[in-house]
C-alpha cells in the first residue's frame, strides 16, 4: 500500500482521491480550510461525489495540515490554473503545490501534475521548483510525470475509472511508475506517450476542441431558431 497525497481536492482530485483510497492510503490537502471541513462532513459542493462514497472511502481523510502531506511515495497536483485580467496562465496555485510536494519530497518519491498547463510548463516550471525546495534532483532522487486530468463536470456516465488516461514521465522509470499506478484505478486504457510535453499538449488539444464544439453548438443553435 502506497501512500498518496492529492493536492487540491476540488472536481478533479476528489474522485482521484476516492478512486486511490480503496487500495491505496490517501491524504486530500487542500488549503481552504471551508472545503476540508465539507469533505470531513461527508459533503461534496461540487456534486461529483455522493456523500455515501465519503462516508465509506477507506484509508482517506482530508487536511489542510501541510504535514499530513509527508512520507508520501506519489504527489498528485490537481489544483485549477485559471487565466488573470490579462488573459495570460495564472501559476500561482500550481507554484504553491510545487513548493509544498517539495517540502515533503523524500528518495524516490513521484510528483504527477494534472493541471492544466501549456507544453513546457511542467520541465521549466515546476521541476526547477521541486528541486530548489527539496535540494534534490529529477531522476536520481525523485521522479516527475504529467497526466492530464480528464474529468467531465457533472457527467455521470463517463466518470474518472471509464475514461482513457494519458500517462508521461521524465524518464522510463517515472513513466512506468506512474503507468501501474493509474492502472489500479483505471478500467479503461492507460495510454503511456514519449514525453512529458506531448502529453501537455494532448490536454491543450482537448480543451481546444471542447470549447471549439461547444461554440459551435452555441453559434447553431442562434441559428436555427432565428
Amino acid at each position: 500500500m502506497k501512500k498518496i497525497s492529492i493536492i487540491g481536492v476540488g472536481y478533479v482530485g476528489l474522485p482521484l482521491a476516492v478512486e486511490f483510497s480503496k487500495i491505496h492510503k490517501v491524504v486530500g490537502f487542500d488549503l481552504n480550510s471551508s472545503r476540508i471541513e465539507e469533505l470531513n462532513n461527508h459533503k461534496d459542493s461540487t456534486g461529483e461525489v455522493a456523500s455515501k462514497e465519503l462516508k465509506t472511502a477507506k484509508n482517506l481523510i482530508f487536511s489542510s495540515d501541510k504535514n499530513s502531506i509527508s512520507n508520501s511515495d506519489f504527489f498528485i497536483i490537481t489544483v485549477p490554473t485559471p487565466i488573470d485580467k490579462f488573459k495570460k496562465p495564472d501559476l500561482n496555485f500550481l507554484k504553491t503545490a510545487c513548493k509544498l510536494s517539495g517540502e515533503n519530497l523524500k528518495k524516490n518519491s513521484t510528483v504527477i501534475i494534472e493541471s492544466t498547463v501549456y507544453p513546457g510548463l511542467t520541465e521549466e516550471v515546476c521541476i526547477p521548483i521541486l528541486e530548489g525546495i527539496s535540494g534534490l534532483k529529477i531522476n536520481k532522487d525523485f521522479f516527475v510525470g504529467y497526466s492530464p486530468e480528464r474529468i467531465n463536470p457533472g457527467d455521470k456516465e463517463h466518470r474518472l475509472i471509464d475514461i482513457k488516461k494519458i500517462v508521461s514521465g521524465s524518464n522510463k522509470i517515472a513513466k512506468k511508475k506512474i503507468s501501474k499506478l493509474y492502472k489500479s484505478i483505471i478500467k479503461a486504457e492507460v495510454i503511456e506517450v514519449s514525453s512529458i510535453k506531448v502529453a501537455e499538449a494532448a490536454k491543450v488539444i482537448e480543451n481546444t476542441q471542447r470549447d471549439i464544439n461547444i461554440a459551435l453548438m452555441n453559434e447553431l443553435a442562434v441559428i436555427f431558431e432565428k
